[in-house]
């Protein structure tokens, strides 16, 4: 101090470096350091080139999202390392995330990483002393299996300050080559220039471009200070400023500002060591974070020498046994997952050994047991590098393994027998409207007739000269009678005339208002007919899981020991606890082994199979008597399955992505589920042309109304015969079977006269309920046998008489 410094640089102990600063700020010396500082705060006159800590743990969280990290060891070796990482412990990059955290020593290297494996862990953050780091991976290799690992070197990724493939890096190196030899050997030692050393040296290329800076325009006055005196410097400050404003600077650590005293806009390299090589993959920065530029680093598509053994469980059609017993290894299996572990080998890297679970089970928790069983057991006893088959992927077998990417998502759906067509009735055609409906009509049929009759009979103006060109007639008739009412509301009704026209006002609003109501009845009934005649309608006593839990009769069941089992057994929906219950409960047991027992109970009938959409669309497409019943259950992904940290998982789901955006997963689904040759062919009805044709079953009724009309029609002709014949053999005063005989001659003869002589008729047949005579008028005189005389002149007479009697 005492000779005129102008500024301190260094030194890379934090407890000296401290001491310093303090120095520094009492004599507004400029501090320019190029260590690690753990303090977050500012502080006056330093400016230190080293990226600040908390950028750092920014950067440790972004690479642990990227590469997904859930369970992390951090092993530390100084005391500072826990306070220097506490910013990544406390907020990690996910918040799932495990972190197991253990201070190491060289001498206790091993005994950590032994309790870190034991633990399952396999994805480290090292912080030791750079000396001791090669002794670190010597302990490393001991302890971990890295079988895995030996075709691509420990699979190592870092940050690294300086990039000496940037050219202005290379020409500080040649220019200090050739004029600073001792400098240039000090920076490339070994050939990597640390990080340390290159710091510095920008700590100096700063310094004195701030300080040239300001000489240009200010004349910067060295003074002897002096610890006793505490008397600061006066350039000082304005020295900082000049050096904390420095811009456009590139040095051996990149890009040199600074913001406080602290380094900004910087960014810092990615590496990772691939085939016993440092390789750049990417960079990081504070402003846009990671950004990866070779995502091809994360996995080999070169094909080592390595075999995993793949288990599987055999399930049409993920995986099939071919039927050749000639053939032997992989080549006895087929299937979509076979095709696709070979699509996924190929890309990733490795080759494969395929094996059948040994009992035939996908993987469940047995809860009295406390154990796993399946394909889930084999991989946590690491019997098994991949297990590739129809596995779901939920929260009880990722806590005990690790799943990729999902391959194809699904969900559970309800398999059922497609239900018997309703047998097709008689009287079909009845069926557009209900019964209640029919019975109504009736009512009102036999309402209206009866209010027309007695409106008639009330109303003046339906009664009329019968004989319109006698204006004097005393007499006067009512068309509608009761059966004229019935016959007319019956013709009008069917959309026919009947020859009966109301006169009065309120007879033509009954009429009308009758009239409406046919209209509508009888355009609903055909609007609705078609639909009833042509399409079939079925039986179905399910229509989704709701109906299938509220009702005993028909048996439901799943696949033992699956995540179907799980699901409902750990479900805490009301309704889905309920069928577990009754599922529980049910003897005999509607469980089953195999896909291919629950879809042969399907068939038998009176049972319902739950079972993953997959499946069910592969059964359903196969076999025309069965189909799904209501919509999805759950949401949920089948996965390939590893051990529990296994490498391969992040290199596999990397492929899995890549073939779903080509589309061979799609290819493979169409292949092995529509492709097949066996797959039956379904009568889509709603896209045929034309209707159906309709058979007797269908309109046979409307037959049968018409023979019965017609034959009710003939009895009553037989009646009306038979009386007429009675009433006529009285008169002529002979017997009944004569006159039934003479009868029957004059109506069989077909080519005769169409005109006869008319019979006498008796007055009494005068119907009184047509005929109105009033009270004044004194009708024509009568024999004793109630027949009018023959010498009666009617053109004189106005006497009106009902000629239908």
């Amino acid at each position: 101090m005492e000779f005129g410094v102008q500024a301190i640089f260094g030194p890379s102990d934090p407890i000296l470096g401290a001491h310093i600063q303090s120095i520094c700020e009492a004599l507004d010396v400029p501090h320019l350091e190029a260590r690690i500082d753990f303090e977050p705060a500012s502080k006056q006159l330093s400016i230190n080139l080293h990226p600040s800590q908390e950028y750092m743990n920014r950067a440790f969280k972004d690479l642990m999202a990227f590469l997904n990290w859930t369970k992390v060891a951090i092993i530390y070796e100084e005391d500072y390392g826990l306070f220097k990482l506490q910013e990544l412990v406390k907020s990690p990059g996910t918040a799932k995330t495990e972190m197991y955290i253990r201070q190491a020593a060289p001498n206790s290297y091993r005994q950590v990483l032994r309790e870190v494996r034991q633990k399952e862990i396999f994805k480290l953050i090292i912080d030791t002393n750079p000396r001791n780091i090669q002794q670190f991976f010597r302990a490393d290799l001991e302890t971990f299996d890295l079988e895995d690992f030996k075709y691509n070197s420990v699979n190592i990724t870092a940050f690294r300050l300086v990039d000496v493939d940037h050219p202005k890096v290379r020409d500080i190196l040649t220019t200090m080559e050739k004029f600073q030899p001792i400098g240039h050997a000090i920076l490339n030692r070994s050939g990597i220039i640390q990080a340390e050393p290159a710091l510095m040296y920008d700590s100096v290329y700063v310094f004195a471009k701030g300080l040239a800076a300001m000489d240009s325009g200010y004349s910067i006055k060295p003074t002897n200070l002096s610890c006793d005196n505490e008397k600061p410097w006066d350039d000082g400050l304005s020295l900082y400023n000049y050096l904390d404003s420095v811009t456009n600077l590139h040095g051996l650590t990149g890009n040199l500002e600074f913001q406080e005293g602290k380094r900004s806009n910087f960014k810092v390299d990615l590496l990772k060591l691939k085939k016993e090589e440092i390789r750049k993959v990417g960079t990081w920065n504070p402003n846009d974070g990671i950004n990866i530029t070779d995502l091809n680093a994360f996995y080999d598509h070169r094909a080592p020498n390595i075999t995993l053994i793949v288990m599987t469980r055999a399930e049409r059609p993920y995986v099939m046994v071919k039927e050749d017993r000639n053939l032997t290894g992989n080549a006895r299996y087929e299937g979509f997952c076979i095709d696709l572990l070979k699509s996924i080998a190929s890309q990733v890297g490795f080759q494969y050994s395929i094996k059948l679970v040994p009992d035939n089970i996908y993987g469940a928790y047995d809860p009295k047991t406390k154990q796993w069983n399946g394909i889930v057991r084999e991989l946590m006893e690491k019997r098994a590098d991949l297990a590739v088959a129809s596995m779901t992927i939920n929260y009880a077998r990722e806590s005990v393994i690790d799943f990729t990417k999902p391959f194809m998502n699904l969900g559970i759906g309800i398999l059922f027998k497609i239900p018997t067509s309703q047998p097709t009735r008689l009287f079909s055609f009845m069926n557009p409207l209900a019964v209640e409906i029919w019975i109504y009509v009736l009512a009102a049929y036999l309402l209206v007739s009866f209010t027309l009759f007695v409106m008639a009979r009330f109303s003046p103006y339906e009664w009329n000269n019968p004989h319109p060109c006698h204006q004097d007639s005393d007499i006067v008739e009512n068309q509608f009678s009761v059966s004229n009412s019935f016959w007319f509301i019956t013709g009008t009704f069917l959309r026919q005339g009947s020859g009966l026209n109301p006169k009065a006002t309120s007879t033509r609003i009954v009429g009308g208002i009758w009239w409406f109501f046919t209209l509508i009845i009888i355009s609903s009934y055909t609007a609705n007919l078609a639909a009833f005649l042509t399409v079939e309608r079925m039986i179905t006593p399910i229509e989704n899981a709701q109906d299938l839990a509220e009702q005993t009769e028909i048996s439901y069941g799943i696949l033992k020991e699956g995540s179907t089992m799980t699901f409902f057994r750990d479900s805490k929906i009301g309704i889905y606890q309920k069928m577990w219950r009754f599922m529980e409960s049910k003897k005999p047991s509607v469980f089953v082994e195999s896909y291919e027992e629950g879809i042969a109970r399907v068939l038998q009938g009176n049972y319902a199979f739950l079972m993953e959409s997959t499946m069910l669309d592969y059964a359903v497409q196969r076999d025309c008597n069965l189909t799904q019943i209501g919509g999805l259950l759950d949401s949920k992904g089948y996965g390939i399955a590893t051990p529990k940290g296994s490498p391969w998982r992040d290199k596999i789901s990397l492929a899995i992505l890549e073939l779903q955006e080509k589309g061979v997963i799609q290819i493979l689904y169409d292949k092995w589920w529509k492709n097949t040759g066996d797959v039956c062919t379904r009568d889509d009805k709603s896209k045929e042309s034309k209707a159906n044709a309709l058979g007797v079953e269908n309109i046979g009724g409307v037959f049968v109304v018409l023979l019965c009309g017609l034959a009710l029609a003939i009895l009553v002709a037989i009646l009306e015969f038979c009386w007429n014949s009675k009433k006529n053999a009285q008169t002529d005063r002979q017997s009944l079977c004569s006159e039934m005989a003479e009868e029957l001659r004059f109506a069989m003869r077909c080519h005769g006269s169409r005109q006869r002589p008319a019979l006498r008729r008796s007055c009494t047949r005068c119907s009184p309920a047509t005929t109105y005579v009033p009270a004044a008028l004194d009708l024509p005189h009568l024999n004793g046998e109630g027949v009018i005389l023959p010498m009666i002149d009617l053109k004189k007479s106005p006497v009106a008489y009902d000629l239908d009697s």
